[in-house]
C-alpha cells in the first residue's frame, strides 16, 4: 500500500522545500516557473528531464614532463575519447574532469538529474584518486545518469563491469587462479543487500562464492572497453547459502559464462527483499532525513520498498510517491532539518544568486578557472567531487550517529562563512571578468524591494531553511535595512532615490552598503545551513 499521499496547501514554502531537496538549491527563476503547478505536475516534471545528453570536458592543461605527451588533444578540445595511460596526463584530465562536472551541476536544468546522478555516484562509491582514469569517471557519470531514473537492476549490472568500477574493487584482476572478493564484498553489503552479514544474513562463504562468480571480467587499456577473459573464469558450480535459499549457481563455460553467471547472480541476489529496503534507506537519508526511526522503518522505507520491488526495481516509481507524500512535507521531521552538504552549500548558493557567468563558448577556459576555485571548497569541505571518502561513499549519509553533522567543523563552517562574504563584498575575478553574489542585482528581482518588510520576509523565505519570528524579521529590517532608524521611509526613499537613479553613486553606495551588511549577516546564520 503507498504510504500517504500530501493534502495540505502546496505553497511557495512546500515547493520551495521540494526543489530545494531535489535541486542544488531553490533558483528564484525555478520557483516562479513552477508556481501556479500542482504537487503532482511539479513532481512529474522534475521526475522527467528533458534531456539526459551533457557536454564533454575540454583540455584546459598544459602538460610537461610526459612520458606520453596529450599532443593529439588540442586545447579547447575534449580528451574523453582520446586514451592515453600516462599517469601524468590523466592528473590533469582528473582536475579538467572536476571543473566540468562542478560547472554541470552549476548549469543544471529543471529536474533531479544532476542530485539523483551525484546520489548513485555517492552509492557506488569509487574514488578517482584510487582508480586514476578520468575518461573511466566520465563514462561512469554518463551511465549513471542514464540510469539515473530507470531500472536500478540493470543499473547494478552495468556496474559490475564499469570500467572504473573493475579497476576501483580489482574486478580486473579477479581469476580462477587467484580470486579477488572486494567487488563481491561490496556488490552485496553496500550496493544492493545492505549490512546483512553474519545471522539471518549472507555469509562468507556467499562472498566467496560470489567472486567466484565475477571471475574473468578485464580491461583493455588500449581500447577502453572491458571483456570477459574465459580461461580466467570458474566453471564450477557456486553453492550459496540459506539467506539465498541454498541456491546453486551452474558453472558456464565459453564467451557467454560471465553474462550468464552474471545474470544468475543478480536475479538470485534481488530476490531477497532488504535490497529494496537498504536502498530506499538511502534515498531517505539522501533526500528526506538522516535518521530513520522504527516508525520510519514501518511506515515508510517498508511501503515504499514494496512499491520498489513490485515496479520491478524501477526507481521512478519510488521516488514519485516519497515527493508528493505527506511525510515528505513533514515539518518537524524533513524542512529545514538537514545541513546542507558542500555541494548544496556552494553550487546551491551559486544558483539561487543566479551568478553569471562569461559566455561558455569564447570564454571556455575563464570558466573552467572559475569551476575550479568553487570546486577547490567542496575538496575543502569534504565533498570532492567523484571522489568520495572510501566505497562506502561521503560519511555523512551514513556515518552514525553523526550523520549530516560531518558536514560542519571548526574548519568548514569558518570556509563557508569566507566564501559567502567574498562573494558578497568583492567577489572572484580570472581574466578580468568578476562572478560574484550581486546584491542590487538580486535585490531588484524582488516583489516589492522598496518596501523593507517585504523584502526582508522574502529574503528569509528564499534563503533560510526554517521560518524565524517576526520579532527577528524586525529586528533584522531595523539593524541591517533601517541603519537603527524606526521609520521604514528611511529604506523606502534610499531604494526609490537608487532606483530612479541607478548611476548615481551615492545612492548606490547607500543602499549596496546595507544590502551587503544584511545579506552577510543572513547567509552566516545557522539557518542557512540548513535544507
Amino acid at each position: 500500500m503507498p504510504i500517504p499521499q500530501y493534502t495540505g496547501a502546496f505553497t511557495k514554502k512546500e515547493l520551495t522545500h521540494l526543489l530545494r531537496r531535489t535541486m542544488f538549491g531553490a533558483k528564484k527563476d525555478d520557483i516562479t516557473y513552477f508556481a501556479d503547478q500542482s504537487l503532482i505536475s511539479v513532481v512529474n516534471e522534475l521526475l522527467n528531464p528533458t534531456s539526459t545528453t551533457v557536454g564533454v570536458p575540454l583540455k584546459d592543461y598544459v602538460e610537461t614532463n610526459a612520458i606520453t605527451p596529450d599532443s593529439t588533444v588540442l586545447s579547447g578540445e575534449t580528451w574523453v575519447n582520446n586514451i592515453n595511460n600516462d599517469g601524468t596526463i590523466q592528473s590533469r584530465r582528473n582536475s579538467s574532469y572536476k571543473k566540468w562536472y562542478t560547472g554541470l551541476l552549476i548549469n543544471q536544468d529543471r529536474s533531479i538529474q544532476e542530485k539523483l546522478t551525484l546520489f548513485w555516484i555517492n552509492h557506488f562509491g569509487t574514488e578517482m584518486d584510487t582508480f586514476g582514469n578520468a575518461n573511466f569517471a566520465y563514462k561512469q557519470n554518463v551511465q549513471l545518469r542514464n540510469f539515473a531514473l530507470g531500472n536500478f537492476k540493470q543499473m547494478v549490472k552495468y556496474m559490475t563491469t564499469d570500467l572504473a568500477m573493475l579497476r576501483y574493487l580489482n574486478g580486473y584482476l579477479n581469476r580462477v587462479q587467484a580470486p579477488d572478493e572486494n567487488y563481491a564484498r561490496e556488490l552485496q553489503e553496500l550496493f544492493t543487500v545492505g549490512k546483512a552479514l553474519g545471522v539471518n544474513g549472507y555469509t562468507e562463504s556467499d562472498v566467496q562464492e560470489a567472486a567466484k562468480v565475477l571471475t574473468g571480467w578485464r580491461i583493455d587499456y588500449n581500447t577502453y572497453t572491458y571483456y570477459f577473459q574465459t580461461n580466467w573464469h570458474n566453471t564450477a558450480n557456486k553453492t550459496f547459502s540459506a539467506f539465498y535459499n541454498n541456491t546453486v549457481i551452474t558453472g558456464s563455460t565459453g564467451t557467454t559464462a560471465g553474462e550468464t553467471e552474471l545474470d544468475s547472480l543478480l536475479n538470485m541476489i534481488f530476490l531477497q527483499e532488504e535490497v529494496a529496503k537498504h536502498i530506499v534507506r538511502k534515498i531517505y537519508r539522501w533526500f528526506v532525513y538522516y535518521k530513520i526511526t522504527p516508525e520510519i522503518e514501518t511506515n515508510i522505507i517498508v511501503p515504499l520498498a514494496e512499491t520498489f520491488r513490485n515496479a520491478n526495481y524501477e526507481i521512478k516509481p519510488v521516488l514519485r510517491e516519497l515527493f508528493i507524500s505527506q511525510h515528505f512535507f513533514d515539518i518537524a521531521i524533513s524542512q529545514g532539518a538537514i545541513i546542507k552538504s558542500p555541494v548544496d552549500f556552494y553550487i546551491g548558493g551559486i544558483r539561487e544568486w543566479n551568478v553569471q557567468f562569461p559566455d561558455a563558448v569564447t570564454a571556455w577556459s575563464t570558466n573552467y578557472k572559475f569551476w575550479n576555485y568553487i570546486h577547490s571548497y567542496l575538496i575543502s569541505s569534504t565533498q570532492n567531487l567523484h571522489d568520495p571518502n572510501s566505497v562506502a561513499g561521503y560519511p555523512a549519509y551514513y556515518q552514525e550517529p553523526q550523520f549530516h553533522e560531518m558536514w560542519i567543523n571548526a574548519t568548514t563552517y569558518p570556509l563557508r562563512k569566507k566564501f559567502t562574504d567574498l562573494m558578497v563584498n568583492s567577489g572572484y575575478s580570472q581574466d578580468s571578468i568578476r562572478i560574484k553574489y550581486d546584491v542590487l542585482a538580486f535585490t531588484t528581482t524582488l516583489t516589492n524591494p522598496s518596501n523593507p518588510n517585504e523584502l526582508v520576509t522574502e529574503v528569509v523565505d528564499l534563503f533560510l531553511g526554517i521560518t524565524i519570528s517576526e520579532v527577528s524579521k524586525q529586528q533584522l529590517k531595523t539593524q541591517y535595512l533601517l541603519s537603527g532608524q524606526t521609520t521604514d521611509d528611511y529604506w523606502t526613499t534610499a531604494w526609490v532615490n537608487y532606483a530612479n537613479n541607478p548611476t548615481n553613486t551615492s545612492f548606490r553606495n547607500i543602499v549596496e552598503t546595507r544590502l551587503k551588511s544584511f545579506y552577510i549577516f543572513i547567509l552566516s546564520v545557522e539557518e542557512y545551513q540548513l535544507s
